[in-house]
């Protein structure tokens, strides 16, 4: 399998589990998820939709949702989104995706249902079978299909738009040739088996769980375990029932979990676990050490983005893992690019570009984004970075969220990384708070650990052993928890905004 370029060529005529769901459902095969798919789609392009078409899929975390991402995207556009949006965020995306048909949970749907109604958009209902992930679809008008049949390499997969926090999303189309490519890079970097199984914690409408946890564990012949999403308390409970090999996750579930993870010895000690992976965010070095002490694998930190159908960069899984840094390449060609659009030397700083089998081909309808986007055949991925002497990709941060005080410029996550290390502090996120003189000042929102106490001005003095005087904060800010965006990233643009602190 290791040429697959499509979805259609993961699919495998074997009886080993494809999908599984904690509470005792019955696996599905990959035998019968090959026959999902292939009927899912003879049944959809007897309704009109084929190759290209695009297929809004609103569904809860679950089997259901990764069986129904595989099995139409096999023959079709896939456009999950978020069960979660309002009406009015329905109303955009499904509009601006031109949507043909859209898919929800039988005589569910909310927002989601009276927007497409309203729209004239084909509703499609899903019943779930008795296995984990079957389902059939009912509704929609008969019709012709314009590209009947399976999927092809240069068909799109997926369509996801980008987060928009500063700007209106963009559309990015990623054929299948893009996802198989992903899905190849992860499964090496992990030494994917069909012996393995990944815990998917991760929603099903965002690059990370649809690839790293679906994609690549179908395309090795392994499992995954779609859970209803991510849940601290429930964890530890499939952990144990379970068995998984593997968990992908980001640095804020993964912090939660340590948390817990005291009262969970005999679960952990239990464990079959080979590899822990995260990506997503940066992951403070403290909690990737931890994080491995308790439950004694490898920790993986890997870079990735919706751009380059996720994984871009990750440490080995064997060898030098680096906390703090992403990693080797492990997937497309990386670059450090200057403004100009010169190619920098090892240990400059500068924009991280990309280019590679993985990598979109650009944003859909928006040459001024592609012109920005696209310098001498690279991504640029809006990163800011330097390759350390043992090639080791470092992230300085986002040029757009770098901090601009007064021209000195600041990383935030190198301000992360130094206030992580306070023993009191669980979880922090540096941001740019207004400021009436010097445009912007540092602030960080801190999370502390269960029974610690912390001053601001104690974390100050911690902070300034370690960081010039102009990197420390200035304002922190102590909270029960950090705002997160659906994702579960922490979001550092607006929230200084959120936070009710101006200049």
């Amino acid at each position: 399998m290791a040429g697959f370029t499509s979805i259609p060529e993961m699919l495998r005529r074997e009886a080993a589990a494809a999908i599984r769901a904690p509470e005792g459902r019955p696996a599905l095969s990959h035998a019968a998820l090959s026959d999902l798919a292939a009927g899912t789609v003879a049944w959809l392009n007897a309704h009109g939709i084929g190759r290209n078409d695009r297929v809004a899929i609103v569904l809860p975390n679950g089997p259901e949702m990764a069986a129904a991402f595989l099995c139409i995207g096999a023959g079709a556009t896939t456009a999950p989104l978020n069960p979660a949006y309002r009406a009015e965020e329905f109303d955009f995306y499904l509009s601006d995706l031109n949507a043909k048909a859209i898919v929800l949970a039988k005589g569910e749907g909310g927002a989601a249902r009276e927007v497409a109604e309203r729209r004239g958009i084909a509703i499609l209902e899903l019943t779930p079978g008795e296995a984990a992930g079957a389902f059939a679809l009912s509704g929609g008008a008969p019709g012709r299909a314009a590209k009947p049949g399976m999927a092809e390499p240069s068909d799109i997969a997926l369509v996801l738009h980008t987060s928009g926090t500063t700007a209106r999303p963009k559309i990015v189309p990623l054929t299948q040739a893009n996802l198989a490519a992903s899905a190849r890079h992860i499964g090496a970097t992990l030494r994917l088996s069909p012996a393995d199984s990944c815990l998917n914690i991760m929603p099903l409408f965002h690059i990370h769980g649809l690839v790293a946890a679906v994609l690549s564990s179908i395309a090795a012949g392994g499992a995954v375990i779609c859970t209803p999403g991510f849940d601290a308390l429930r964890f530890f409970r499939w952990l144990d029932e379970e068995r998984p090999t593997w968990v992908t996750a980001v640095p804020t579930m993964y912090q939660a979990i340590l948390a817990r993870a005291d009262r969970n010895r005999d679960i952990i000690a239990r464990a079959r676990l080979r590899v822990l992976r995260s990506s997503s965010a940066s992951l403070p070095g403290p909690v990737m050490r931890e994080l491995e002490s308790v439950f004694g694998c490898p920790l993986v930190e890997s870079y990735g983005m919706t751009e380059a159908s996720h994984q871009m960069a990750s440490n080995p899984l064997e060898g030098v893992r680096k906390p703090g840094l992403v990693g080797l390449p492990a997937g497309p060609e990386i670059a450090i690019m200057a403004e100009d659009g010169t190619l920098l030397p090892q240990g400059e700083v500068g924009e991280v570009v990309i280019r590679g089998p993985n990598v979109t081909a650009g944003y859909e309808n928006n040459p001024e984004a592609n012109a920005k986007a696209f310098t001498k055949g690279w991504f640029r991925t809006g990163d800011q970075g330097m390759f350390d002497p043992d090639g080791y990709l470092m992230l300085t941060g986002r040029i757009k969220e770098l901090i601009n005080r007064g021209g000195e410029k600041v990383s935030p996550l190198e301000v992360d990384g130094v206030l992580s290390a306070h023993p009191a502090v669980a979880q922090v996120l540096t941001f740019a708070m207004p400021h009436a003189k010097l445009g912007e000042e540092v602030a960080a929102a801190v999370v502390l650990r269960e029974g610690a106490t912390l001053t601001e001005r104690e974390l100050r003095d911690f902070a300034a052993k370690h960081l010039a005087d102009f990197k420390v904060p200035r304002k922190v800010v102590f909270l029960p928890e950090i705002p997160k965006g659906a994702t579960g990233k922490l979001q550092r643009i607006g929230l200084a905004e959120k936070l009710g602190l101006s200049a």
